[in-house]
């Protein structure tokens, strides 16, 4: 029996004109999460991860913690989709900076929206796949690590959307309930799965066993 890890990307640059960037409190929970698996002894035979930088730059503090020197596979289909893009769909206007309280709860309001609609196939985002390609991404590399590392101890880096599709897809859940967990999902939350070559078992979503002392209660974050 094989285990999979599916890692959150940590803190992102929410509301910046890059997105795609780890902040300071991201990197360091990406760093924190390495060395909690270095302390438990815990080592990986393969590493995947989705092409953005975000991506790149948590398993790149992952590794620093945890003294990983292992080269990922880089996995397209592991891309977040568009939120921006989701949102335009639906909402053409332009949209202020969410930078109060109000403005991140309507942002979310429209991504959810947006998300239901992409799912429906009633909307077609500019830029990104139709949603059936959006999950023939993510179940291809679940498939991946089923065929090729069975036995193993698989980490996969992506973003909310593509693990709460993974998580999605091996439970049989609605649209609605998948757009659910992924709205819920925090930076740098581990998911595992356990795995053999015919099928994938959720064991955890969504935890963070690294970040459970109080003098770390200040760097759970969700965006």
């Amino acid at each position: 029996m094989g285990m999979l890890y599916l890692v959150r990307h940590g803190q992102a640059s929410f509301g910046a004109d890059d997105y795609d960037q780890l902040s300071e409190l991201g990197q360091r929970q990406s760093v924190r999460l390495g060395r909690y698996w270095a302390e438990r002894g815990l080592r990986f035979d393969a590493v995947i991860t989705g092409s953005l930088k975000r991506h790149a730059q948590t398993f790149a503090g992952i590794a620093e913690g945890a003294g990983l020197d292992l080269q990922p596979l880089v996995w397209p289909g592991l891309n977040e989709y568009d939120s921006e893009a989701v949102i335009r769909a639906i909402h053409p206007q332009p949209l202020a900076r969410p930078d109060t309280p109000e403005l991140y709860r309507h942002h979310f309001r429209l991504l959810r929206d947006g998300l239901t609609q992409w799912m429906a196939g009633t909307v077609s985002p500019r830029g990104m796949p139709s949603y059936d390609d959006f999950v023939k991404g993510v179940t291809g590399a679940l498939d991946h690590v089923r065929q090729q590392h069975a036995g193993q101890n698989v980490l996969i880096v992506s973003s909310g959307g593509p693990i709460s599709t993974a998580v999605g897809h091996v439970l049989g859940l609605s649209p609605e309930a998948t757009i659910e967990l992924n709205l819920r999902i925090r930076n740098s939350a581990v998911s595992e799965f356990q795995f053999n070559p015919k099928r994938h078992s959720l064991l955890t979503y969504n935890t963070l066993p690294h970040l459970d002392h109080p003098e770390h209660r200040d760097w759970i974050t969700y965006a």
